[in-house]
């Protein structure tokens, strides 16, 4: 995880992952996005690959270079524990918070007190 959380601390290595979302692209594409120099393009590229958040396949004289989502997985997962429910996941943890509290009130009810209701 700490490999790849280096990784990505470089805006221009998650300007790349952004790019290759889309699917493999050479070098040169990628490098010709960019301001910085093609052997800088060429060293982020060997973060990324060393961090397993790219492989790279040979096609003739070129490497193209495609995304591997999965390395992002356990960072993923961790800095979910960071994040405040939003919206529906609100809203539904909510009620089942009240889901919860209504059956245990019903179940300290005594039986006569249920017959009456």
């Amino acid at each position: 995880m700490d490999e790849v959380a280096g990784a990505i601390a470089d805006p221009v290595r998650r300007d790349i992952l952004v790019m290759l979302r889309q699917g493999p692209l050479s070098a040169g594409q990628i490098a010709d996005r960019f301001e910085v120099s093609r052997p800088a393009v060429s060293r982020h590229l060997r973060v990324l690959r060393a961090s397993g958040l790219v492989h790279d396949t040979p096609v003739g004289r070129q490497r193209l270079y495609e995304l591997d989502p999965d390395r992002l997985a356990e960072l993923a997962d961790w800095l979910a524990q960071f994040a405040r429910p939003t919206g529906w996941q609100h809203r539904l943890d909510a009620l089942e918070t009240e889901v919860h509290r209504t059956r245990r009130e019903r179940r300290a009810r005594p039986a006569d007190e249920e017959q009456t209701a």
